[in-house]
């Protein structure tokens, strides 16, 4: 399912299979929510960008149209015409979100819906059996993302009822895969680590959850609020307990900064809304930095967002008439700056997977960890 095929540092180049194709590490991935990426982008589109793995929510989708309506429509691959790798998050970080409106306790989380608050139970099981209806190729265990930073005490009895949760989502899970009508027998369960920002949690968490059968571990609970360095520094202290024979991925991270150190600190696996939402609000990514492109000094400029980019925006079009579109709230605008900054995440993705083919992954570190979160200093 994962084969390291080659190491710098801590940085890992590998490969991994899954029931709908093939993946190579590290990925980001594509954050389609309710099962397209907001601004009007397509599962089709996503392949013309670069996109190797295609993420949907639980959450969301169980609320609308259903998880029982996807599975109907012959699961999500399906429904929403993506043939490649797909990954579901469990709910727990949409649960987190809801925390004035949810009550948790050992069987699961008692929540209000954000659409109509209708009261909804959500436990480990009924986010296997979401998961299990939607088809993913990976499925993320039911956990809860507590706030940074929370009492150490509340943390602590957290994280135990985190790992008792895990070990319900493994049963389930593999109840659900071993049925004939399962969507996808083949759907792999991905651990999740928490812990706050205190690391004793963290590493006794994560060797608790070491000990359990999941195919891929991940952290999660960071970049909700803490300090870049505190996030860094918790990687650094969970990452020797993660087993080295399985994917390793940073939840909801990040920057492309934060992707380069994540990658440094050897994660596998990366995804966030940033890219789409900045996107939306004209914040374009460059290699020279970011740029603002609802900024005046674009109005009569007739380069592409950038010159080394092949998107179909950078392809056709030029800043001044993507300035236009946002200023005049065009529809077009939102899709054509989604379309570029996740081909430019796509493919600083390819350029690291390159650099560490070549065993020059440090210098392109050196280079581009500080540069691509900065404004571009252009003329």
């Amino acid at each position: 399912m994962f084969k390291v095929l080659k190491k710098e540092g801590s940085a890992r180049r590998g490969v991994f299979t899954c029931a709908h194709g093939v993946v190579q590490t590290p990925v980001f991935m594509n954050v389609g929510t309710q099962g397209a990426i907001k601004g009007a982008v397509s599962a089709h589109d996503l392949k013309e960008i670069g996109c190797q793995v295609e993420l949907s929510n639980t959450y969301h989708l169980h609320l609308r149209p259903g998880d029982e309506v996807v599975r109907q429509m012959g699961g999500l691959h399906k429904f929403m015409d993506w043939d490649g790798p797909m990954l579901t998050d469990s709910g727990g970080f949409q649960v987190f979100s809801l925390s004035g409106l949810r009550k948790i306790k050992e069987e699961g989380v008692t929540f209000a819906s954000h659409i109509d608050g209708r009261r909804i139970f959500m436990g480990p099981e009924e986010s296997m059996r979401i998961q299990s209806n939607l088809g993913s190729d990976i499925a993320m265990a039911f956990d809860e993302c507590v706030e940074n930073p929370s009492p150490y005490e509340y943390v602590k009895a957290s994280c135990e009822r985190t790992a008792r949760w895990l070990e319900r989502c493994i049963a389930e899970h593999d109840r659900l895969n071993s049925l004939s009508d399962t969507v996808n027998p083949q759907q792999q369960l991905f651990g999740i680590n928490q812990g706050g920002t205190y690391t004793d949690l963290r590493v006794w968490h994560m060797d608790e959850i070491a000990k359990l059968s999941c195919d891929g571990y991940a952290i999660g609970g960071l970049a909700v609020g803490e300090p870049t360095q505190v996030m860094y520094d918790i990687i650094d202290a969970v990452e020797p307990h993660m087993p080295a024979d399985k994917p390793r991925y940073l939840m909801g991270v990040g920057t492309p900064s934060n992707i380069i150190e994540g990658v440094a600190r050897g994660i596998d696996f990366f995804d966030c809304v940033m890219p789409a939402r900045n996107a939306r609000h004209g914040k374009l990514y460059t290699w020279k930095g970011t740029i603002n492109i609802k900024n005046e000094k674009y109005k009569l400029d007739s380069r592409p967002i950038d010159s080394t980019c092949e998107c179909p925006a950078c392809r056709s079009f030029s800043r001044a008439y993507l300035r236009h579109l946002l200023i005049a709230g065009e529809m077009l605008a939102m899709r054509l700056a989604v379309l570029h900054n996740l081909h430019f995440y796509n493919e600083l993705m390819a350029r690291i997977r390159e650099h560490l083919d070549n065993g020059t992954f440090e210098q392109f570190r050196t280079q581009y960890s500080g540069l691509l979160d900065r404004p571009a200093q252009e003329a």
